[in-house]
This record gives C-alpha cells, sequence and structure tokens, in this order.
C-alpha cells in the first residue's frame, strides 16, 4: 500500500530540493548513495566489453526542472512531436502545450533524476569528435547510431540480469514518456522512491509553495490524475 503521507525530508528527497541522500559520483555529478558502488561496477563490465560508459546527467533538482519546464512552457525551448521534429509553440493550446512537454521533460517535482537513482548515459569512445554535442535522441542509440554499441551491451545485460540492479524504465513507448535508451534507473532503489510518491502526496505538493513560479500550473492541477498515472506510474515493470 502506498503512503499517504511523508515525512518532509522524505519528501524533499522524491522532490529533488536535497542533497542529503547523495554522494559524488565524479567532479560533475550526484548520484544516490546506494547507487554508486553499482554504477561504477557497470561501468567496470563495459569497459571489459570495449565501451566507455559515462555519465552525462544524474542528480537534477527541483529548480533546474522547473527552469527547464517554464522555458518551454514559454516557448522559449523547443517543443517536440513523437518523432522528435521542432513543433510550432503558437499553433498549440496550453493544454497541448503541456503534454507535449511531458513527452520528453519530467514535471518539476516529479522526475526520477530528483531521486539520483536515474542516470543518462553515453559511450564517449563513440563520439565522432571532441567537439560533438550530445543530443540524447532514438538515433544515436539505434542499431548503426554512435552509441548503438553500447545500447545493444545494454540490452543483453538487462536481459540477463547482470546490469547490477539498473534497467531501463522507459525501454518502449507506453503512451507516456518517450522512449529513453539513454536513460538507466538503479530500480530497488527507485521503486522505493516510486512507492512512497503516491498521488495523494503528489497532488499535494503541486498544491504547496513550491509551484507558485511554475508556468501552466492551472492546467497541470486539473490534469493532476491523468498526468500521475501516464507519465510517473507509466514505466516499465518487466524486470
Amino acid at each position: 500500500m502506498k503512503a499517504k503521507h511523508l515525512n518532509p525530508e522524505k519528501l524533499k528527497e522524491c522532490t529533488g530540493r536535497t542533497q542529503n541522500h547523495l554522494v559524488q559520483l565524479d567532479q560533475d555529478y550526484l548520484v544516490h548513495k546506494e547507487v554508486l558502488i553499482a554504477f561504477n561496477s557497470l561501468k567496470e563490465e563495459a569497459a571489459f566489453a570495449g565501451f566507455d560508459l559515462t555519465a552525462v546527467s544524474t542528480f537534477r533538482p527541483f529548480e533546474e526542472q522547473l527552469e527547464i519546464w517554464n522555458n518551454k512552457a514559454k516557448g522559449k525551448r523547443a517543443l517536440l512531436s513523437d518523432e522528435g521534429e521542432p513543433l510550432d509553440f503558437n499553433s498549440l493550446s496550453e493544454e497541448e502545450v503541456v503534454f507535449r512537454i511531458l513527452r520528453w521533460s519530467a514535471l518539476p517535482g516529479a522526475s526520477r533524476h530528483h531521486w539520483g537513482t536515474d542516470i543518462d548515459v553515453i559511450d564517449r569512445k563513440g563520439l565522432p569528435d571532441e567537439n560533438y554535442r550530445v543530443q540524447l535522441v532514438p538515433s544515436e542509440y539505434a542499431e548503426n547510431g554512435i552509441f548503438g554499441g553500447l545500447s545493444s551491451w545494454l540490452d543483453q545485460r538487462i536481459k540477463d540480469r547482470e546490469a547490477f540492479g539498473f534497467y531501463r524504465p522507459y525501454d518502449t513507448d507506453r503512451g507516456g514518456v518517450a522512449p529513453e535508451m539513454w536513460h538507466l534507473s538503479m530500480r530497488p532503489v527507485a521503486n522505493e522512491y516510486l512507492n512512497d510518491f503516491s498521488f495523494e502526496v503528489f497532488e499535494e505538493f503541486l498544491k504547496s509553495d513550491a509551484y507558485e513560479k511554475m508556468e501552466l500550473r492551472h492546467i497541470v492541477l486539473k490534469n493532476a490524475k491523468k498526468i500521475y498515472e501516464q507519465f510517473v506510474l507509466n514505466v516499465n515493470l518487466n524486470f
């Protein structure tokens, strides 16, 4: 049974407003303290297979996710179609804008990256040159993409349950978050946060002062149940 209420510190962990549960992965990134050893073990195994498994995004605080959200809600950053193509912002209704954002970016306070359990990865050896800007798009992880080899290797490790607890929460299109083959999650720890983050907790937090500066908040509140079910709960359960 999911908890209806959380103590204040646990709520901060769930919603990206504390770093007390995190440790340094390297000079640039933080991860949950229970994720560090597992990721380094996976990185070592990847090296044996000829890949340089490298984190390019880990913990993301609430404020950073809020900035991403607001920029997209104002049309300052591109909104994408299901195929990853830019859309005409001015042709969309406010509700359409909200659901276009959610297809590719998490709601502030409801991102798995707040937990420190989820990591976006690349194969640094696959970079064509040092100036290449990683996009984190499906084509990079396709069979013939620059990170296709790593992606296939991860597929097999996850299938064989030899990925040290990591899996892909967005491995296929379930009508929520678009597939993200670069997105790994430490399932045992992440599931604890997901179980704690009940709809009651989510809805109550949406009404808090933390969202005072969030664009299109009224649309999010109106669609809270749908958003929770489609974009928070709707992840890979086959592990």
